[in-house]
């Protein structure tokens, strides 16, 4: 069924109150939201130095604030990230630290910190396989962390090839292959030949192969893994894509090239952008607004274009700095964090 057939609408199911601060970022642990009968949980991170856990009950369905890891970090957390196994979250601060913190059920400890970072700690990202974490930094940085035995992580890797500030650090879903995004307008991919870890920069997206002409915030690919999209400060959204095969393949390396560029639709700084398991884009901006978009149904000449499925206009009261869509069937859940402070569980219904 083409979505742009159905009646949509973006319900807010319920606010999150309880950061002090504006909220950076959201993250849904991937076992929760995967699992039947198990209750979803979301990770939620602020300018206030916390880090708030939320879970949804399974008989009224409402969201409450299971606990808050705080006294770790001493300046903002900017992200949030859980690994595979949903058992570790990694949080990325301004204190120049990333923290991973152990479920044990009812609580949380953090079982390490990772320094080395010269100053803040703007992203970080889990591989597939929960064996590497990458951490991004204002020190123009790109680390990548392998996880040892006895909650022990060695510096595998440090990346210096932005010549600004990097925003954000993303794991492709299926191979072990990294992207980062950066206050340099670029996004650069680091790949690996073989399996000793020699990561080097493949390829870098900038504005003289179709890429983005200011800050490129965040990064979000399809379930496929053959797509990727990408938001930034020029106020677009830009869809790359690359030969999947080849790179599973692993005999060299499949360049990303540019599929498309979705112009005109927002007005202000786009930070975050987000591709849903059945391939919608939802993008959250300094206009208070999300929107959703879909692929277009009907062939171009000139490859893929997608179409606005819908704008929820004033979902916040400030900017929308982070849009993650849960990654569980059934339902489909979208999260939003603001410099209002507040996180936001909506959900994507057909209008009664």
């Amino acid at each position: 069924m083409d979505l742009m057939e159905k009646n949509l609408e973006l319900v807010e199911n319920q606010k999150l109150e309880g950061h002090t601060d504006r909220v950076w970022s959201v993250a849904w642990n991937p076992v929760s939201s995967n699992a039947d009968g198990v209750s979803p949980i979301l990770a939620s991170c602020s300018g206030d130095n916390t880090v708030r856990i939320w879970e949804q009950s399974s008989l009224s369905r409402s969201w409450s604030c299971k606990t808050v890891l705080e006294e770790t970090h001493t300046r903002t957390v900017r992200s949030c990230a859980w690994s595979p196994s949903g058992q570790l979250l990694a949080t990325a601060s301004f204190d120049g630290t990333t923290g991973i913190w152990k479920n044990y059920g009812s609580e949380f400890e953090c079982i390490s910190t990772l320094e080395g970072h010269e100053n803040e700690v703007k992203s970080v990202s889990w591989n597939a396989s929960g064996s590497l974490l990458a951490t991004c930094s204002r020190d123009r940085s790109v680390w990548i962390w392998e996880v040892l035995e006895g909650n022990e992580y060695d510096c595998a890797a440090v990346l210096s090839e932005h010549s600004q500030d990097v925003k954000m650090v993303q794991w492709h879903p299926t191979m072990d292959v990294l992207f980062s995004c950066s206050y340099d307008n670029t996004i650069k991919v680091w790949w690996s030949e073989d399996d000793d870890g020699e990561y080097q920069c493949a390829q870098t997206l900038g504005e003289s192969n179709n890429g983005h002409s200011s800050t490129v915030w965040s990064i979000s690919f399809n379930a496929a893994g053959d797509k990727m999209v990408t938001c930034s400060d020029d106020r677009t959204l830009k869809i790359w894509g690359t030969d999947i095969t080849k790179m599973q393949s692993g005999e060299e390396y499949a360049p990303w090239t540019h599929l498309c560029t979705l112009s005109g639709y927002h007005d202000r700084t786009i930070y975050s952008a987000h591709w849903s398991r059945d391939d919608i884009i939802v993008s959250g901006a300094g206009d208070d607004a999300i929107r959703l978009f879909v692929e277009s149904k009907h062939d171009s000449v000139d490859g893929p274009s997608y179409n606005l499925l819908l704008k929820k206009n004033k979902a916040h009261d400030n900017d929308v700095n982070c849009v993650q869509w849960s990654p569980g069937e059934g339902e489909r859940l979208l999260a939003s964090a603001s410099d209002d402070g507040m996180v936001k569980i909506w959900q994507l219904a057909t209008k009664q």
